[in-house]
């Protein structure tokens, strides 16, 4: 006595292409120059905010400043 579970053929595994070297290696490489790009953008975005900021304040202090003193 067998049970037909074990008598149903499993069905055959789709088969997958290999991911080649270069393939692998061509998609890493643009995905990590996409993710620094993005990252440098961001930070240079983030410091020229700031310097702009900065820059605002001075000038309205040295305006503030030749306002009173003159």
């Amino acid at each position: 006595m067998s049970t037909p579970l074990l008598e149903t053929p499993s069905a055959a595994l789709p088969l997958r292409k290999p991911v080649g070297a270069f393939r692998g290696g061509l998609f890493g490489f643009l995905l990590g120059t996409t993710l620094a790009g993005a990252g440098t953008y961001y930070y240079i975005l983030d410091e020229y905010r700031v310097s702009n900021e900065l820059l605002t304040e001075d000038i309205y202090v040295r305006d503030l400043y030749e306002r009173v003193c003159i």
